[in-house]
């Protein structure tokens, strides 16, 4: 399959435009919600976005690694992975693909419901949502999921009514560097594809390790700037997924996608 200009931006711009948004977030179209930073079930949605969102992305459950979950998604059957960018109104549509390390949490999590049953979660750089309707299909018993994009935020109720699922909490405050929440269970994706993101997403997910004693899941295809981080030598290997070929050829090629595990170190009381 090849891609169109608008894939081949939003995979380049995962690496060169996003990072910069996670630092200081991006302006916008402004929306009437905008300045909302956390929106629950029962919120209203802007009818305007929410139509727009319905005509321009489609309904998938294939092609990923959880057929069990329903998204709304951009594909070559959209109109705008035709479509000149710069003519989709929002931010880019980062949200709008199920990249492969939450494919690969959403897909552990789903097979084994005891990692968050009962427990809460934080779904950290969120995107479609997907990994956070895994939480909340397998019991986590309190979700929040988190994106800087409030165009984000509303594809995940979009897709939690897809899934038949009331709508968990929603942020769209970067809280990377923010006072350590108290979470059983930090999970994120795709997230380490830029090193000063990294640096920040290091030392806030150690903080939270030694302050509140959280687990962390981090799902990754093995990107060079991931491999090559100083966080990947305190990382334990919990499972790698062979990714479906759709995926495959939507990420330049990547075959596989793995779930680490942070694992908690005496040391890191002294970084």
């Amino acid at each position: 399959m090849a891609f169109c200009g608008w894939k081949q931006l939003l995979l380049l711009g995962r690496q060169n435009t996003l990072p910069n948004a996670w630092r200081s977030r991006r302006g916008g179209p402004s929306l009437r919600w905008k300045r909302c930073c956390h929106w629950s079930a029962g919120k209203s949605l802007d009818p305007e976005v929410r139509a727009f969102l319905e005509e321009n992305t489609e309904v998938t459950s294939s092609g990923h690694l959880t057929p069990e979950i329903r998204l709304r998604l951009l594909t070559p059957r959209c109109r705008f992975w035709r479509e000149k960018t710069d003519l989709w109104p929002y931010g880019d549509p980062f949200w709008a693909i199920y990249w492969p390390g939450g494919q690969a949490l959403s897909r552990y999590i789903l097979d084994n419901p005891r990692i968050v049953k009962g427990r809460s979660v934080l779904d950290l750089g969120s995107g479609c949502g997907a990994t956070a309707i895994a939480a909340v299909m397998s019991g986590a018993s309190r979700v929040l999921a988190n994106d800087i994009d409030p165009i984000a935020g509303m594809a995940m109720i979009l897709n939690c009514e897809l899934n038949h699922l009331n709508p968990f909490p929603i942020t769209i405050r970067n809280i990377i560097n923010s006072e350590a929440g108290n979470w059983d269970l930090i999970v994120l994706g795709d997230m380490f594809y830029d090193e000063q993101l990294a640096d920040s997403l290091h030392h806030w997910l150690r903080k939270c390790i030694r302050i509140q004693q959280t687990e962390v899941l981090i799902g990754d295809p093995g990107r060079h700037q991931f491999l090559s981080h100083s966080i990947h030598g305190q990382l334990h290997k919990v499972i790698e997924y062979s990714l479906p070929e759709y995926t495959r050829q939507e990420n330049n090629g990547l075959t596989s996608s793995i779930v680490w595990s942070y694992q908690h170190s005496s040391n890191l009381e002294n970084c």
